[in-house]
């Protein structure tokens, strides 16, 4: 963050530069303490899935986040990857329903996750009532955005650390899960999985961008 800016206020360009200087993802390497009991894991939806249904949060899986919890994710959600005048916010597209689905899916890949989002969300509610508050979600959101550049701060000196690894972890969950809708693609330029009647190889832009001449 440029010290020169307001760190109340916060814009699709400071976010995007906060997941731009993140890591792809964050080595388990610290002890994550006291977190919330895992739930008897579930057998999940197998090899197989029926990928012609569509399917809704908890239909798989019983999920994970606490009604106050799913609050604060939001915050979160719009914080990280806030609306603007081009793109919706990521709570909008349903990204805070992707965290839940991708912490409580009982899979050995997203155990650390869950561990260290959970243990994370009870820090952020811990701090918030150090500051008066019942919990994150009721903090002002100009204190929610403070908070959250204190802990991009922290995750920049060593995101192997708690709770910056916390931070890191959730906006690198959150950017993925909004990059992944139709949404997100458009607002980043993607143009792949569109069906074409036909295909009469690379464009010449794409060639000169390659440095090869378009064959004849």
């Amino acid at each position: 963050m440029n010290p020169s800016e307001d760190p109340q206020r916060l814009n699709r360009r400071v976010a995007l530069g906060w997941i731009a200087s993140a890591t792809a993802s964050i080595p388990m390497l610290e002890s994550l303490g006291e977190a919330a009991e895992i739930a008897p894991a579930p057998r999940g939806y197998g090899p197989d899935p029926d990928v012609v249904r569509r399917y809704s949060p908890g239909d798989l899986w019983p999920l994970s986040f606490t009604a106050g919890q799913r609050r604060a994710v939001i915050a979160l959600c719009d914080i990280v990857m806030p609306a603007d005048d081009i793109s919706p916010s990521a709570s909008s597209l349903g990204v805070h329903d992707f965290l839940d689905e991708w912490i409580s899916s009982p899979y050995s890949g997203q155990a650390g996750d869950r561990k260290l989002i959970l243990k994370g969300l009870g820090w952020l509610d811990a701090e918030a009532r150090r500051r008066g508050k019942d919990d994150f979600a009721t903090l002002p959101k100009s204190e929610q955005i403070a908070l959250c550049h204190e802990l991009a701060k922290e995750a920049k000196t060593d995101s192997r650390k708690f709770p910056g690894s916390f931070f890191l972890r959730m906006r690198d969950l959150i950017a993925g899960g909004y990059y992944t809708t139709p949404e997100g693609m458009k607002d980043i330029g993607y143009l792949g999985n569109v069906p074409m009647a036909d295909w009469n190889g690379p464009s010449p832009e794409a060639l000169r961008h390659l440095g090869l001449e378009a064959q004849e």
